[in-house]
């Protein structure tokens, strides 16, 4: 095994303006295998990541144990009517809102922001210094039928939303429905105004169009946001746990990348409007911390994290949208998701995001995320995507 060589971001990205020598420490990267095998194998067992009843129970302990002060509340219900719990720690004048499980075969997220809600509700001087710089709330599942029936949409029929809209009767279905599941991908049920009324003229749309909050889900995350902009007058972060496929390398090594990161979701905040508080060089530093805090593991394979692709145009995500509204935003893709791996690796996968978003906190309750190079961001190694058989 060939020993890997830990670099921040900020070095890479100082190496690539003054010369080679960053390149000169990175071994030459070896040629992609023809027939990987990654990716072809049997999932296996999920029984490790937690159901919703283990989530009620987990969140209900870490809100006694924490005596308060974490905040467990009903953020609202899903289409089967399953509670959506938010969890809400420290008292800071920055915001950070996190969700995670947005695609119910998702999981490692919610593993990670259970973890971590237990230590920044546990009574560590640490904690309580950030909890005292930083309000943090978290959504650990936002789809949670999904979840419980392990789809990457929820379970709502078309029909449904016709008897919730009756505007849209004799419309398209939305061009993210799936018939089969039933059910849609919520991640693509966004707007950035908060407002919106489903029109329509505005069906069934694409992938670069804005969504229309059709999901209860969606309705859920946008009334959990909203309220933030009432308190604070804008959310500061917005972090979206996912998960991607499993088989990506690092660009420029022979490492398989467990994780990939982007704040870029947007292509022209102006095409969708006039939106002023539109900030990607906030996001790019905010990318940049959970890049250093993974680097910061030295020979781990936490290091080994990516740049997820930047030609995206989702205006209809969580994160294009909420983007356009002025918050620094995160995405968080962990390789491999219920369908790949189940639950192997399971551990480590939701290590990682714990770190990554870890780090991100303490830098924001620091203050040092405002010192970070936004110009950093373009030195985050690319991926790229390994064939399987």
């Amino acid at each position: 095994m060939r020993t890997k060589t830990r670099l921040t971001v900020a070095a890479l990205a100082s190496a690539a303006l003054v010369g080679t020598a960053v390149i000169a420490a990175v071994p030459a990267a070896t040629a992609i295998p023809v027939n990987s095998h990654c990716g072809t194998e049997t999932a296996g067992p999920r029984a490790s990541f937690v159901s919703h009843a283990q989530l009620t129970k987990q969140l209900e302990s870490i809100e006694a144990t924490s005596r308060g002060t974490v905040d467990v509340e009903v953020a609202g219900y899903s289409n089967e009517g399953r509670e959506i719990y938010q969890a809400r720690v420290g008292t800071g004048d920055t915001v950070l809102l996190v969700q995670s499980q947005i695609h119910g075969n998702e999981n490692h997220g919610t593993e990670a922001l259970l973890s971590l809600l237990k230590e920044l509700g546990g009574s560590s001087a640490a904690a309580a210094e950030i909890r005292e710089n930083i309000t943090i709330v978290a959504i650990p599942r936002l789809n949670v039928d999904g979840g419980e029936h392990d789809t990457r949409q929820n379970r709502m029929t078309w029909a449904e939303v016709v008897e919730d809209f009756p505007q849209l009767d004799g419309v398209q279905p939305a061009w993210n429905y799936r018939a089969a599941t039933p059910g849609f991908d919520v991640n693509r049920d966004f707007n950035p105004d908060l407002d919106y009324v489903p029109q329509p003229e505005d069906f069934p749309g694409n992938s670069a169009d804005t969504g229309w909050y059709i999901t209860p889900e969606a309705q859920t995350l946008r009334d959990v946001y909203a309220g933030l902009e009432g308190e604070f007058g804008t959310v500061d972060y917005f972090v979206d746990l996912h998960n991607q496929w499993p088989c990506y390398q690092q660009v420029g090594t022979d490492n398989m990348s467990p994780l990939s990161i982007s704040g870029r979701f947007i292509a022209d905040p102006t095409a969708f409007g006039d939106w002023p508080e539109f900030d990607y060089d906030a996001s790019r530093r905010a990318n940049v911390a959970v890049y250093d805090a993974l680097q910061a593991h030295g020979e781990s394979a936490f290091g080994d994290l990516t740049l997820y692709p930047q030609n995206t145009n989702l205006p209809g995500t969580a994160l294009g949208s909420f983007a356009l509204r002025g918050s620094a935003t995160v995405l968080f893709e962990t390789s491999s998701n219920t369908q790949s791996d189940g639950q192997k690796r399971n551990g480590f996968l939701a290590k990682q995001v714990e770190v990554g978003l870890k780090g991100l906190i303490t830098a924001i309750a620091d203050g040092s995320v405002e010192t970070l190079d936004p110009e950093a961001y373009e030195a985050i190694p690319e991926r790229r995507t390994l064939p399987a058989d």
